[in-house]
């Protein structure tokens, strides 16, 4: 479920980030279709409270809003050395009976706080993981993702990563129509592929005139062919290690990675908006047959396809 949302407020708020979770879970878009979510802002008690940006902001509820949420976020704040007791407890709490929490950029320190980071992978904004590994030893934090999906525990990387956490948790909850109607209405691709090293300043390549663009649009349209790195490198006139070289700079992630993400992607298209069998369905996204579509469905998605359609799609076809 995923209908009552809370975003915890503190000093030093970000605005940016206070903004994400505001404009994707906070704004009534029923004429589109699309949920309304109980959304509102807690902190550690209710008044008005200071933002990085210098101006304030009221936050009407104090963390006994917490009890009620089905998801918890964390903003971005200052990093501090301590944390509310009572907030570390409503967030101990909250994931206890069920709830799911996800932090934007430092608000996986206050997650790490509660002890919610440990045993899970985990992540942030690229300047701070070194300082969350060390603060927090028993988390694996993976410095060069977007977002880290540990379920019930989600944590993204800075500013638009958790643009892309929220959207994912959407999509995994309610489904890709659902988070692509959100993306859509802020104007935001609603998924990204890649990590934060495309976003880390570097050398540009030499020939940085020669782009990939049109060569992944083709393969989002040619994912039911079998796509080797030596086909796509001929088909952009380069060396195979050059390619792979290039495809990483571009994108963030490796050719086959790229191609079995879009194809889970087309996968839940097509188990949302048709009755095909699994197979059939399979085998137009590449994967070739029903058991290899539920392995990488399964990593991704976290359920299987049957799971996906009953909740988000056209009735099961005759493969049940």
């Amino acid at each position: 479920m995923l209908n009552n949302v809370v975003a915890v407020v503190l000093e030093t708020a970000h605005p940016f980030e206070l903004g994400v979770a505001c404009e994707v879970f906070g704004l009534d878009r029923s004429e589109a279709g699309l949920p309304v979510y109980d959304f509102a802002l807690a902190g550690e008690h209710p008044g008005m409270v200071r933002t990085h940006a210098g101006f304030a902001i009221e936050v009407p509820h104090g963390v006994e809003r917490l009890a009620a949420a089905d998801l918890v976020i964390a903003l971005a704040t200052d990093i501090r050395a301590e944390y509310p007791p009572a907030l570390l407890d409503a967030l101990r709490a909250a994931v206890a009976r069920g709830a799911r929490v996800l932090s934007i950029c430092s608000g996986a320190f206050l997650l790490g706080a509660a002890g919610l980071l440990d045993g899970r992978r985990a992540t942030t904004h690229w300047r701070h993981t070194a300082q969350l590994a060390e603060r927090f030893p028993h988390s694996r934090v993976e410095p060069d993702v977007l977002y880290v999906d540990e379920d019930p525990v989600i944590t993204s990387a800075g500013t638009a990563a958790g643009i892309d956490a929220c959207l994912h948790l959407v999509r995994k909850l309610q489904g890709a129509e659902v988070a692509r109607g959100i993306a859509r209405r802020m104007v935001v691709a609603p998924h990204r592929e890649g990590g934060q090293a495309q976003f880390v300043a570097r050398p540009l390549p030499v020939d940085e005139g020669v782009s990939l663009a049109g060569l992944l649009e083709w393969m989002r349209h040619h994912l039911d062919q079998e796509l080797t790195v030596d086909q796509l490198a001929a088909r952009a006139h380069m060396s195979p290690r050059t390619f792979a070289r290039r495809f990483q700079q571009e994108t963030g992630t490796t050719p086959h990675r790229w191609l079995t993400t879009q194809r889970v992607l087309l996968a839940q298209r097509l188990l949302e908006g048709t009755s095909e069998p699994v197979d059939a369905v399979a085998a137009r996204c590449g994967f070739g047959n029903g058991a290899t579509l539920r392995h990488h469905f399964g990593r991704r998605v976290g359920t299987t396809p049957q799971a996906y359609r009953r909740t988000f799609g056209a009735p099961l076809g005759a493969d049940g």
